[in-house]
């Protein structure tokens, strides 16, 4: 597989994940594009504009890389800080509408500040990378912890406030959880880690410009935890990895692509109401894992 379109692909994984994190709370969060746009347009503004992140012609160093997705993500968790308290009051298709306008408000401003470029955007971005296989170990690393830490999440006393707050949150509240408090930890985080991917992105991409935040980004990092399914981590990975690939993989076909396209996006909700990935089948998944080295092991009847 082309290492360009795997980085894509990893890049959507992590979308996916921080469209998941204020699911686990039951908030129905699509601000996802506008935290990723704020994150690139950090680093691409760093890497072009301050020689010490620049590094050397086309090249950047990558510690200053690594200090870009700290900003990105720090400036992308202050704004979802600032305006969480207010918008996580609305609930259902109503918090939906109104962080879907977040992201318009966020493009728009991308779009008109003297320094982003305006429609154009920032060309010219320098690569840490010479080739794209580093982008794609260095993202690998990122996504595994990623997931590494939406693990430990399921068995730290947060998490399970936020499952509890997903199942019945006024329940939730009269047996003593905080639970705006916590919903707002669920933003922070999943601006998080949209900003930090916009980061990386910027620098793979080599420019950047505000189509990268916009409505229709929303619902595709949307269609990635539905399609892959939401209650457990590894749906929106799972989702956002194939969703990624599977419009690069149907350009042999021309134009049918983009209807089988939405076929899949169409049919998948309605074969796997919850997702690809759901318990009971990492369950039995894990169950045939166990039978399989006790087959091979096992003395052949006589």
């Amino acid at each position: 597989m082309d290492a360009g379109l795997l980085e894509q692909m990893l890049l959507g994984a992590l979308l996916a994940l921080s469209v998941y994190l204020p699911l686990r709370c039951g908030q129905l969060s699509l601000a996802t594009p506008g935290f990723y746009a704020v994150g690139g347009y950090v680093a691409a503004l760093l890497s072009t504009g301050v020689p010490a992140f620049a590094g050397t012609g086309a090249t950047s160093p990558l510690p200053a890389l690594l200090v870009e997705m700290v900003l990105a993500g720090a400036l992308a968790g202050l704004i979802a800080l600032a305006i969480g308290g207010p918008v996580l009051r609305l609930r259902g298709i109503y918090l939906a509408i109104a962080t879907i306008a977040l992201v318009e408000i966020l493009r728009v401003i991308n779009l008109n500040l003297p320094f982003t470029g305006g429609a154009m955007g920032i060309f010219g971005i320098p690569q840490p990378f010479a080739q794209p296989e580093g982008y794609v170990a260095f993202t690998l690393a990122l996504l595994a912890l990623a997931c590494w830490l939406c693990q430990r999440l399921e068995a730290l006393r947060l998490g399970r406030a936020m499952a509890a707050i997903r199942d019945d949150e006024l329940a939730a509240a009269c047996v003593g959880i905080d639970t705006p408090h916590t919903k707002l930890i669920a933003f922070v985080a999943s601006a998080l880690l949209a900003g930090v991917t916009g980061a990386v992105a910027a620098h793979f991409f080599n420019s950047w410009n505000a189509r990268a935040g916009s409505f229709d980004a929303s619902i595709t990092t949307l269609a990635f935890v539905v399609f892959g399914g939401s209650r457990l981590w590894p749906g929106p990975v799972l989702g956002g990895l194939l969703l990624t690939a599977l419009p690069e993989l149907l350009r042999p076909v021309g134009d049918l692509r983009l209807i089988l396209f939405g076929a899949v996006i169409l049919l998948g909700p309605l074969f796997f109401p919850q997702g690809l990935v759901t318990a009971e089948r990492l369950q039995r998944l894990q169950t045939l894992a166990a039978l399989l080295p006790r087959r091979r092991g096992a003395p052949l009847a006589p």
